[in-house]
């Protein structure tokens, strides 16, 4: 077991917690707008990449400035940490990333660079600021609302733990095995994460084979049919694109999203599209049941005498887009009119026969909706899984940094 490990390791460890600002230098960057950047240069690191492209560690950047521009800059040497100031929401305040580039790079505002001392590892420190004990810390320095800030006077503060404090070499060796566990986790998720994408990725390819072969159609096997005769095409009335709080039911936008309303305009089985914007020609959602509708987005409404509703959907998800790149109103915002849906043509199975047609219909959606079902299984099981890794992992990553018996400086 893990935890028998974990508290084999940690057994009998004296730990002293000792103020960031006395196990390390801390430099607060200056300057580093965006505008700054050119395609090669100086390895620059700008705090925003931090919390939304860069891991916990990295050997080289994305970003470059000129030689004349780094000479104002704050300067990062392999091992330091970068540890971000700013943000928008506390989670991303105090996230961190150490440097391990051979080349010096630099940093600009709205970051800090730690420099580790002699008992403290930049990779350790870096695990320890993504814990529960650094963010209760951060959260207590914290200051504003709209943008949050913890400065680089009020990060020295935070207690850092140190275990071993009077023999740095075994400090150093606990930390690194610390560390090795917490990579290992690292990189268990993060291959877990892979593979179930890939095979995500499989099964939609093997979907859209399928799909695409079950609704082509040699001449004559079909009559095409105007949409127009076959379902009803109506649009929502609200102009909002707010969400309620706990709302009962389901309010379509131009997104492939629902949000949530508190109360509903329809009841019935329908396909969901966008009329305009960015979502047009993207086939959001086959609804049974009540929900809300943005005045800009289309409800198809099928006629079941004619048409199985599910058959439609399917032909809609694999050719819409086709048509609407070919029909659509391109202006400054590319939009579909109601005629354009009217006039979409529709294949119809033996068409003189409705009942061997209908029957014809079902097998196409059976065996497109068993693929469906097997996508969702692991689309919707792909988050729970990573969430149940990532759960499982702080959990070993906070046992590994509360240090059970410790000793408070």
């Amino acid at each position: 077991m893990i935890s028998d490990f974990i508290e084999k390791l940690l057994d009998g460890v004296d730990v002293e917690w000792k103020p960031m600002g006395e196990i390390g230098e801390l430099v607060r960057g200056n300057g580093l707008p965006k505008s700054d950047f050119t395609e090669s240069g100086v390895p620059a690191i700008h705090y925003g990449q931090i919390y939304t492209y860069y891991g916990l560690e990295t050997e080289s950047t994305i970003s470059f400035v000129s030689a004349e521009t780094a000479e104002k800059l704050k300067k990062v040497y392999t091992g330091d940490v970068i540890v971000t100031n700013t943000s928008e929401n506390i989670e991303d305040v105090g996230k961190s990333l150490v440097y391990f580039g051979l080349e010096p790079a630099v940093t600009g505002g709205h970051a800090t660079i730690f420099r580790p001392g002699e008992l403290i590892l930049g990779k350790f420190f870096v695990y320890y600021t993504q814990s529960i004990f650094f963010a209760k810390a951060k959260r207590k320095l914290a200051k504003g609302t709209k943008v949050i800030d913890v400065s680089a006077k009020d990060l020295s503060k935070i207690p850092i733990p140190i275990p071993c404090p009077d023999n740095p070499e075994k400090s150093l060796k606990i930390q690194s095995e610390i560390v090795r566990i917490l990579d290992t986790f690292t990189e268990l998720t993060t291959e877990l994460k892979t593979e179930l994408k890939t095979e995500l990725a499989a099964r939609k390819k093997q979907y859209t084979y399928y799909r695409d072969q079950l609704l082509s159609f040699e001449e004559g096997e079909v009559e095409w049919k105007p949409l127009g005769e076959l379902a009803f095409i109506g649009t929502g009335s609200r102009n909002t694109n707010e969400a309620v709080v706990n709302g009962k039911f389901p309010f379509f936008v131009r997104s492939q999203i629902p949000r949530k309303i508190d109360s509903f305009e329809f009841d019935e089985t329908a396909i969901i599209t966008a009329g305009d914007g960015v979502g047009v020609g993207k086939v959001f959602h086959h609804i049974t049941g009540k929900y809300g509708l943005h005045q800009r987005a289309y409800r198809i409404v099928a006629d079941e005498n004619r048409i199985n509703s599910r058959y439609l959907f399917h032909f809609f998800v694999s050719n819409f887009a086709r048509y609407v790149e070919k029909t659509s109103v391109h202006a400054s915002v590319t939009s579909l009119r109601k005629p354009m849906f009217e006039k979409y043509p529709i294949p119809i199975p033996f068409p003189q026969n409705f009942e061997k047609s209908l029957e014809e219909q079902k097998r196409i959606v059976s065996i497109l909706d068993k693929f469906e079902t097997l996508i969702f299984s692991i689309s919707e099981g792909l988050p729970r899984e990573i969430d149940l890794r990532q759960k499982q992992y702080e959990y070993y990553r906070d046992l590994l940094l509360s240090f059970p018996k410790k000793v408070e400086a």
